[in-house]
């Protein structure tokens, strides 16, 4: 008779071996599933391991040469919606795909960051999926050029999710938006309405890719249309319904005129719509408000936000189906997604001189 595991033991391969009747080696060839191996044995092996309560390491499993059916999902935190929408795209199509979807926060700690994609490459992670901006930085790029080559030698696969590309010859999948196209249409529909003094509110540090890139469309559209950019106030402020208030408060304090807002993300805008409100401004009648991204607040403040719609939860299906099937898609590993204008009830007209 096999031994059975006291009650304070964790079963190991041996004791699943001796229990279906098999060697070791079989064991591991039927939990990794890289080996061909008859019914019979698969099922006396999978009996014993749910009878002994049997847990397959993730370590010993990439040491055999499988891998952990592992989806990693870092992301700077859980709080801003854009960014909850992509996770939850990321784990929809991994759990379809059939992996475990671990979700890892790097609080804008570039240290952490690393550290963590260093633990999932450890564990023999089958895609590390980065949401959100990154950083311009020279440093910065070239330690996530160094990182998607670790990974890939690792089996692994670095995927950039709201990012650009690092460069043609590194092995990373790339899922973008056109952030510039949809801040580019954006602002050239309040330039149709009639504005030519338009705030960009919510500059993030230089370097930023998601910002820069929204800020990018706003300049353009501006020299399309041969209209002078005016002075910018590019303060940092965190992408948060506060900051949206407070930026708007002392934007309001400092006595420029506008008469428009583009703020950087619908969470920043719902916090200039107070803002204005008790300044005693009437939105869109004395200024027209826009934001980015079209997430369901957008709806539920009154007026209803004009934004621009990013359709992020396919952002991090399509992130997670590439990368997981790389080989299929070979010539597809950059994609870019396409966002357009929806038009509500924000934005209108400039006021009329009196």
């Amino acid at each position: 008779m096999a031994r059975q595991p006291g009650p304070g033991d964790r079963p190991t391969v041996k004791d699943v071996a001796l229990a279906a009747n098999v060697s070791p080696t079989t064991v591991s060839r039927v939990l990794a599933g890289n080996y061909p191996v008859s019914t019979a044995t698969r099922a006396r092996v999978m009996k014993a391991v749910r009878e002994l309560d049997f847990v397959i390491n993730a370590q010993a499993r990439a040491l055999g040469g499988g891998n952990t059916k592992t989806v990693a999902f870092i992301v700077h935190d859980l709080v801003g919606p854009s960014h909850a929408y992509v996770g939850q795209g990321v784990e929809r199509q991994a759990t379809a795909e059939g992996r475990l979807c671990l979700v890892c926060t790097t609080h804008g700690d570039p240290q952490r960051e690393r550290e963590l994609i260093d633990v999932m490459r450890e564990q023999q992670a089958e895609a590390v999926v980065m949401v959100g901006g990154g950083s311009n930085d020279e440093a910065y790029v070239e330690q996530m050029i160094q990182t998607a080559r670790a990974l890939d030698k690792s089996g692994s696969r670095l995927v950039l999710c709201g990012r650009p590309p690092l460069g043609s010859d590194v092995p990373a999948t790339v899922v973008e938006y056109d952030n510039e196209g949809g801040a580019f249409a954006m602002t050239s529909y309040l330039i149709s309405l009639g504005h030519r003094d338009i705030v960009f509110l919510g500059a993030g540090e230089p370097g930023y890719t998601t910002i820069d890139g929204r800020f990018r469309g706003f300049v353009r559209a501006h020299e399309s249309h041969h209209i002078p950019v005016a002075p910018q106030r590019r303060a940092t402020i965190p992408f948060d319904r506060e900051s949206g208030y407070l930026a708007t408060r002392d934007l309001l304090a400092g006595g420029r005129t506008f008469t428009a807002i583009f703020a950087v993300t619908d969470v920043v805008a719902s916090g200039a719509l107070v803002a204005l409100r008790e300044a005693g401004l009437r939105v869109p009648e004395d200024v027209s408000l826009v934001g980015y991204d079209d997430i369901p607040l957008a709806l539920d403040v009154t007026p209803t936000l004009t934004t621009v719609h990013v359709d992020h939860e396919e952002l991090g299906r399509t992130a997670v189906r590439l990368a997981l099937h790389r080989e299929q898609h070979a010539l597809s590993q950059h994609t870019v997604i396409g966002t357009h204008v929806v038009i509500r009830d924000s934005a209108g007209p400039p006021p009329r001189a009196v």
